[in-house]
């Protein structure tokens, strides 16, 4: 299967679709709350749904995880049949718990780190499936490029998305350059039918702190 979502993403990024969409920050009084109610944390990132305010600090069991940078965005993009819907970025300092040191290292070496991560939702508004991913490359301000296989949430957002169904969740990758970050731009994959047939273009989507 990782292999498939693989071939398909490598595919979908020999042609970029032509939109540009730049996200704007969303007014502290209109931040919403209501898409994190039924995210289940994850594994092995320590929860950051209480981390709301830049310098705020929380541990758990995963590790010690500080707010560096936030934006509530609340934008929709359509890509054909896929709808996708970007809900906050977050830049945080994580120090992950000893027993998960290994998780990290095939990402990194340190024991501390900053990584940048989104909240996304998508729906397949066809009643056919398609193959999407709503991250397929991530750069950065600084200059840092990311490939869909770096992220550290692994929360099967890539890959098959059924008739009329959904998924939410994270995408994280680590920066070593995350000082004056400005803003991060997403490339989403192409669309791709159940026969592997693209059925629509990537779309590029910038990002700003």
């Amino acid at each position: 299967m990782r292999k498939t979502i693989g071939l398909i993403l490598l595919l979908s990024l020999f042609i970029v679709g032509c939109s540009n969409d730049a996200v704007e920050p969303v007014k502290k009084g209109d931040i919403p709350t209501d898409y994190l109610k039924d995210y289940y944390s994850n594994p092995q990132v320590t929860d950051d749904r209480t981390l709301i305010e830049v310098d705020q600090t929380i541990s758990d069991e995963k590790g010690e995880a500080t707010l560096k940078a936030i934006n509530y965005i609340n934008s929709t993009h359509e890509i054909g049949p896929v709808q996708l819907r970007i809900r906050d970025m977050k830049l945080i300092h994580l120090k992950p718990d000893y027993s998960l040191i290994d998780y990290f290292h095939v990402l990194t070496h340190d024991e501390e780190f900053d990584f940048v991560k989104v909240f996304v939702e998508i729906e397949n508004t066809s009643s056919e499936k398609v193959n999407f991913a709503p991250i397929a490359l991530l750069e950065t301000s600084s200059g840092e490029k990311f490939d869909w296989e770096k992220d550290i949430y692994l929360e099967e957002l890539n890959g098959e998305l059924e008739g009329k169904a959904s998924k939410k969740g994270n995408l994280g990758f680590i920066v070593e350059k995350s000082e004056d970050l400005e803003w991060i731009e997403i490339t989403t994959s192409d669309v791709f039918d159940k026969d592997g047939s693209k059925i629509q273009d990537s779309q590029k989507i910038k990002i700003e702190f």
